[in-house]
């Protein structure tokens, strides 16, 4: 069953002689509990088609279907809750509030929505990605990979239908994006999230099942590498 579905999606920034064209045209569908790799090099495209999937743009032309309903029928405000409750997304720059702990920071999106932590999802979360006796710590007093390990946390705190990674290991060692990467594994394999990560490097998209490649706004290339 299809979580994700992109139709005729296009993006074009300026006008005349200045017009860009991020997209052009690209479709796809992405079933339930997959893993998938969107790879291209900069400025194909890959992380504006990232930002239209997950609500943070606005396309040209074309839908969005997330679970069969339009995402782009949302007004912005509507769009803000979809943002903090149906996907969850995760930067190549962390984006970490740096006044707050790291449960606070894992917890930010929740206590935006005004509904109680999920305490038992807290602790999991906090074990499998390593954060435990960090709890307090403010993202000053952590690595790079372990502020990224809170950015994780903070986008599955709302156990999300989709997760969005844009280029999660791009700051990271080789060592810390392996890390990563397993973890982001291992949450499509135990939580049953739908993962799709954005980034220019093959060998970490080898990681996902599915491989889309961007290039000039458009798709050339859509490869299943794994079942």
């Amino acid at each position: 069953m299809d979580i994700l579905t992109v139709s005729h999606l296009t993006k074009v920034y300026g006008e005349g002689a200045s017009e860009t064209r991020a997209l052009d045209d690209v479709s796809f569908s992405i079933e339930e509990g997959a893993f998938v790799a969107i790879v291209g090099s900069s400025g194909s495209g890959k992380s504006t088609l990232l930002h239209l999937m997950g609500g943070v743009d606005r396309p040209t032309s074309g839908r969005v279907l997330l679970s069969g309903h339009d995402v782009y029928s949302r007004t912005d405000d509507e769009l803000a809750v979809f943002r903090r409750r149906e996907v969850g997304l995760i930067y190549q720059f962390y984006n970490l509030v740096p006044v707050l702990s790291v449960v606070e920071n894992m917890t930010l999106p929740v206590i935006l929505d005004g509904r109680p932590i999920n305490q038992a999802r807290l602790a999991s979360l906090l074990d499998t990605l390593g954060l435990k006796g960090r709890e307090g710590h403010l993202p000053s007093q952590l690595s790079g990979g372990q502020q990224q390990r809170v950015a994780i946390g903070r986008a599955l705190m709302n156990a999300p239908s989709v997760v969005l990674a844009d280029e999660p290991t791009g700051n990271l060692d080789t060592k810390n994006s392996c890390e990563i990467m397993q973890l982001l594994r291992d949450s499509n394999r135990v939580l049953g999230q739908t993962m799709v990560v954005i980034t220019h490097d093959e060998e970490i998209a080898l990681a996902a099942d599915r491989i889309i490649a961007v290039e000039d706004g458009s798709i050339v290339r859509d490869e299943r590498i794994r079942r």
